[in-house]
């Protein structure tokens, strides 16, 4: 890709191909930021304060538990949502708090309509000033004397926008994980079909036909009746049917090229195979496959959404935009919850399509821009 330090005209050319494609180019920046703010969700929504001084002692809440005897209490671990320890902290220091005072399990005490409760600049005085003299006692105030939420509740009083927030973190760093030990399996599998060929192809064929004929659905539906769903048991369940998108294409750019005179010349220098697999034949087949990553992204996003919408996903309380959606559909009177893990959904899932595109464009031989 470079020579001698510099950037080779191959990496320029595609490198312009892929700007060119200017809703791609933009895409993929925008969910690089994205990704990359709900990497620090503790830090934008958290119900512990990011720092704090509590009678001159420094203390990190966001990072370490407390306990509340610390500030007065009995309890073993402090909660700082609690109105008295927020005044104990408030008479003897002071605390910086996130900008979204809740997390994703957060459960509000005292919600200011009931749950599901619609986002809290949308309430009128008379509910807000109710919700304040429930949480603190005072009589009297508007909404901008308690905590907003944002986007709503959902029906376990729980915030709605910090739920976004992570759960964006959790579906895409799961499909990350997924589609990258995926994508490790199949390109091992068709770069061993091409370059043999013969018996070991059909053999491979037969079997990744009868294997991809298995009900992914049902074996799944099967193994939450028997274990507890967790994040690397769905993991590992989807692996198993996953790792075959990428077979075809590897498998086919290997018997395109195995015949080749470099190859041949490579073989006849006494190169082992996995030599000439993996150094040689490998990097013309990884053009092909980079080009599929970012749809192999986007469907593994969709699939975790929807078994967590049909509540065969994550264990229940995770944040999760499936659920959300869930949600959305059982409780019509609050369009917001629909709404907003549906527009949630489709910006990721679109960001990651036209990001898609530009990198099919950036290793198009055929495209040649600026």
């Amino acid at each position: 890709m470079a020579e001698g330090g510099r950037v080779s005209p191959l990496t320029r050319r595609r490198w312009a191909n892929f700007r060119a494609n200017k809703r791609g180019y933009w895409s993929f920046w925008i969910f690089l930021l994205l990704f990359g703010l709900s990497l620090f969700a503790e830090v934008i929504a958290n119900d512990r304060p990011i720092v704090a001084s509590y009678k001159g002692e420094l203390l990190f809440p966001i990072l370490k538990d407390y306990p509340e005897e610390k500030f007065g209490g009995f309890l073993a671990y402090t909660v700082f949502r609690n109105p008295e320890i927020r005044k104990e902290i408030a008479e003897h220091g002071w605390a910086i708090w996130p900008p979204i005072r809740f997390s994703y399990d957060t459960e509000r005490s005292y919600p200011p309509a009931p749950a599901p409760a619609p986002p809290t600049w949308s309430l009128d005085g008379k509910l807000c000033a109710e919700s304040l003299r429930q949480t603190t006692g005072r009589e009297g105030g508007t909404c901008r004397d308690i905590e907003w939420n944002w986007l709503g509740t959902d029906g376990n009083n729980r915030d709605v926008l910090a739920n976004i927030i992570y759960g964006f973190r959790l579906s895409v760093v799961f499909a990350l994980i997924l589609t990258v030990f995926s994508s490790a399996i199949g390109i091992l599998a068709g770069a061993v079909q091409g370059y043999f060929g013969g018996w070991v192809d059909l053999l491979f064929q037969r079997l990744i036909e009868v294997w991809t004929a298995v009900p992914a659905l049902y074996l799944l539906i099967i193994v939450a009746a028997v274990l507890t769903p967790s994040f690397f048991i769905l993991l590992g369940i989807l692996l198993l049917f996953s790792w075959v998108s990428l077979v075809g294409v590897v498998r086919a750019e290997f018997l395109r090229a195995r015949n080749f005179e470099y190859v041949r010349a490579a073989r006849a220098l006494g190169l082992s195979n996995a030599t000439i697999m993996f150094k040689h034949l490998l990097p013309n087949a990884m053009v092909a496959t980079l080009t599929f990553l970012p749809f192999l992204l986007n469907g593994a996003i969709a699939t975790l959404t929807s078994l967590d919408f049909l509540g065969f996903g994550l264990p229940l309380g995770s944040p999760s935009l499936g659920s959300l959606l869930a949600q959305g559909k059982e409780n019509p009177q609050a369009p917001w919850l629909g709404l907003t893990a549906f527009a949630v959904v489709s910006v990721m899932l679109s960001l990651l399509i036209f990001t898609g595109e530009a990198i099919r464009d950036a290793f198009d031989p055929r495209k040649s821009f600026g």
